[in-house]
């Protein structure tokens, strides 16, 4: 049959495929990328009947073969109802609880009060570091149980007002009360020999010892220190310049500068000349016998 004068003919090929044909071929196209994604045998709405034909249990469709039941499941349809029916399930799904958290039974103690205990003051011979020893008595201390200490902030603890000055040191040990010491808000040396613990099971008896780290010394000058030997100087008053050694000069005669003689002949009036001119300058005593006078 001569198909090249029909519409849309090619000469040397076939005439244009029908509406039935180009519906096969879509179906082939969608069963060829369903077999790539999709394992027939594991869903769940895939059944086979006793006819040989092949139903969708969720959209309750009948298919001749396996292509056509693959081509369907990538349809609008069965995706629809796919969304619907994950919707339903969860929402009559019960709600899940929580899992649940592991828990710890908490020992109870009778409380038998508070231990005996000694507080040491000790100084680092070497370092001058300062520390105090601990000593506290547990003889009535729970079977499995060991001491336990930490140290807390003033603003933590609500039985006093905060105060920045001091810390508390908690020691803890079933059955008796925990006891907390007043110490210096100081920061503690935490080297390997400077804060140790020890807990001795023969005694029943908890040692702690720590160190108090070394205050950097405030300097009181930022000029170099002087050379050894040489003392520094005393500070001096302002507009005062330093006053000669007393060896070079002789002391001032009491009653301040001294007052120039009178002219001779003049009556020994108690005021001064009119006219009399004044010495360019201040006349010095003379020295006593004996001292010569320096002239710096």
């Amino acid at each position: 049959m001569d198909f090249q004068h029909r519409a849309g003919g090619k000469t040397g090929s076939g005439g244009v495929a029908s509406a039935s044909e180009s519906n096969r071929d879509r179906r082939e196209r969608l069963r060829q990328l369903a077999l790539e994604t999709i394992d027939i045998n594991k869903d769940p709405y895939f059944m086979k009947n006793h006819l040989g034909s092949y139903e969708c249990k969720l959209c309750l469709t009948l298919h001749n073969n396996e292509g056509s039941y693959l081509a369907h499941t990538q349809g609008k349809k069965h995706q629809t109802n796919l969304a619907r029916r994950a919707a339903k399930e969860a929402k009559e799904a019960p709600a899940q609880p929580a899992p649940a958290k592991v828990k710890v039974e908490v020992k109870k103690f009778v409380k038998i009060g508070r231990p005996g205990y000694k507080v040491t003051k000790q100084r680092d011979p070497e370092t001058g570091q300062q520390s105090l020893l601990f000593q506290i008595d547990y003889p009535e201390i729970a079977e499995g149980i060991g001491p336990r200490h930490r140290f807390m902030s003033a603003y933590e603890q609500r039985i006093e007002p905060p105060d920045r000055r001091w810390q508390y040191l908690l020691l803890a040990a079933e059955p008796y009360e925990t006891i907390a010491f007043k110490v210096p808000s100081r920061e503690i040396d935490k080297a390997e020999n400077r804060f140790w613990t020890h807990w001795n099971r023969e005694t029943k008896q908890f040692f702690l010892q720590f160190h108090f780290k070394m205050e950097k010394a405030v300097p009181q000058s930022s000029g170099p220190p002087p050379p050894a030997g040489v003392k520094r100087p005393p500070p001096l008053m302002s507009g005062v310049g330093p006053r000669p050694p007393s060896d070079s000069m002789p002391p001032p005669p009491p009653g301040g500068m001294p007052v120039p003689p009178l002219p001779p002949g003049a009556p020994g009036a108690p005021h001064m000349p009119p006219q009399m001119p004044m010495p360019p300058m201040p006349m010095r005593p003379p020295p006593p016998e004996g001292l010569t006078m320096s002239n710096n």
